[in-house]
């Protein structure tokens, strides 16, 4: 009885062998079906990745405008703080105009360099902000440029003292000299 056992279980085994596992023509099916997947997939999240990193831009821009407001309002004397690092000081007794995530000069967020400057042509007339021994501008201008062109970011932005935010689809926003914003940069609507 054993015997006979035996033999029809390693039977059973020959026979069933071949149906039990995968051949390699089906593994590399698989792996070529897996990688067509990722080949359609990966350009799209790509795409959604960089349109989540400009959304943010934007949003930070539009933060710093409404930051520089109210500094302009509560501690400026109608002037604009110079640089990120004094914007982020709170005054005595009141809390930062912006988070500090943010407090570094340059800083980099969501895979843009954001920057903030006093515009060259204006110059500081009044006493000393509340936030500190620093005198505010008249004007500023910040910008947002991809960290890596074509892989965070394909639009770099920039504003002003206007509040408008602005769009160009190159690698740099503008030098913060003179006009900061290039005349053949548009407004987001």
């Amino acid at each position: 009885m054993d015997a006979t056992s035996n033999v029809s279980e390693a039977r059973a085994i020959a026979t069933r062998s071949p149906a039990a596992g995968f051949t390699m023509i089906e593994l590399l099916m698989a792996v070529a079906i897996v990688g067509i997947v990722a080949a359609i997939a990966v350009p799209g999240m790509m795409r959604a990745r960089m349109s989540g990193n400009e959304a943010s831009a934007i949003g930070t821009l539009r933060t710093i405008n409404s930051a520089q407001a109210a500094f302009s309002a509560s501690c400026g004397g109608g002037f604009y703080a110079d640089r990120l690092s004094n914007l982020a000081k709170a005054p005595t007794g009141g809390t930062s105009f912006i988070s500090p995530d943010m407090a570094a000069d340059t800083t980099i967020k969501d895979g843009y360099v954001i920057n903030l400057a006093a515009a060259a042509t204006t110059a500081a007339s009044v006493a000393d902000a509340c936030t500190g021994a620093w005198k505010p501008t008249r004007a500023y201008y910040v910008s947002a440029v991809p960290v890596q062109f074509n892989a965070t970011g394909t639009r770099s932005f920039a504003t002003d003292v206007r509040g408008t935010i602005f769009h160009a689809s190159t690698a740099t926003a503008a030098a913060p000299i003179g006009d900061p914003i290039a005349s053949t940069a548009m407004p987001i609507q």
